[in-house]
């Protein structure tokens, strides 16, 4: 018998199946409520909270999110960037695209240049002025040299949707189609690549950008039934998690996911599946089928969203798995397991 006890590791923070049962050990557990008031729970597991207003006023919804990164600045963007679109994103997903108001607390290690510090800070300035989502509070801490490498992040967001009005992402039905609004593995394809040193040609950069703008356009072309940012686990983990909650099974097309040629070749020389690394400007979709062609359409009107393609619909077999047509066969599409890409948001 062992008595060797257990840790956390990397693979617990990786956002597939070792991370959510960590999560529903040591926190649902601990803090889930019978509030009738609230709407989406912890134990929902979703990108946010949401709490009914009194008197009909609406629901607020609550995200919050923390951040590491490395290197903290990388082609196109840096952990300033991350963690406010981040968190507006989480916002986003939960049909809050107009944020109240976000918090930033830094957690920084003695000897950190101040320059580092005002760079990140003016970037974060810069990335809540395009997402229209202020910066009302925070708090600062300083640890020891080696007691934290560099610096952290945590953000937390706050909303204000119509009541009812909030997309959670177990809203899936049979015969809703599923959309992708970008290329998929932009941000942990291009940070491994930084990271190792890596030069490949083409334009190979991070996408991390706030989506709240784009999904707006989104809701107002159409009904949308769930909604799921592929960040860590990439889209891979997000289907499998929007299958498991909505009670339905997926089929998608490979051949219809967007993939950038810079990504597709990155990723084929590193042994990196970019279905299974993080986004940090994209949004996977559930929409009613009779709307799909006109959401899509609101969609690459929009800037950010160009390259959205329908990659597949909910159907009512194989209930909670992915199958993912290859163009030569079936198989099914699973969560990645372990941690590929450690510190990448």
């Amino acid at each position: 018998m062992s008595d060797e006890q257990e840790v956390i590791t990397e693979a617990h923070g990786a956002g597939s199946g070792q991370m959510r049962e960590l999560i529903e050990e040591l926190a649902v557990s601990r803090f889930e409520s019978d509030d009738a008031e609230t709407d989406v729970p912890l134990a929902a597991l979703d990108d946010g909270s949401v709490h009914r207003l009194a008197n009909g006023g609406g629901s607020v919804v609550v995200t919050t999110d923390s951040h590491v990164v490395t290197p903290l600045f990388f082609r196109g963007g840096d952990i300033g960037r991350l963690a406010v679109a981040g968190t507006v994103n989480d916002l986003a997903m939960m049909g809050a695209t107009e944020p109240t108001a976000l918090t930033c607390s830094l957690i920084v290690e003695s000897g950190t240049p101040v320059d580092t510090v005002e760079r990140v800070m003016e970037s974060m300035r810069e990335t809540s002025e395009e997402a229209g989502a202020p910066i009302t509070t925070g708090d600062t801490k300083v640890m020891g040299s080696g007691e934290i490498d560099t610096l952290a992040i945590n953000t937390t967001g706050v909303g204000i949707v119509q009541q009812g009005g909030h997309v959670p992402d177990a809203g899936l039905s049979p015969g809703d189609k599923l959309i992708v609004t970008g290329t998929v593995g932009d941000h942990g394809i291009s940070l491994l690549s930084e990271r190792e040193g890596f030069d490949f040609e083409g334009d190979l950069q991070s996408d991390v950008a706030p989506v709240n703008d784009l999904v707006a356009a989104a809701m107002d072309a159409g009904k949308i039934t769930a909604m799921k940012d592929p960040t860590r686990g990439g889209l891979a983990t997000s289907l499998n998690e929007m299958a498991s909650k909505g009670g339905v099974g997926l089929e998608i097309d490979e051949r219809s996911i967007p993939v950038s040629g810079a990504v597709a070749s990155a990723g084929e020389v590193l042994g990196i599946e970019p279905l299974n690394v993080a986004n940090e400007g994209k949004v996977v979709l559930g929409v009613a089928s009779e709307d799909a062609d006109a959401v899509l359409e609101a969609i690459r009107n929009h800037p950010q969203g160009a390259d959205a393609a329908i990659v597949g619909e909910a159907v009512d077999d194989h209930v909670g798995r992915v199958i993912l047509d290859t163009g030569f066969g079936n198989r099914y599409l699973t969560e990645p397991e372990g941690e590929q890409l450690p510190r990448i948001c």
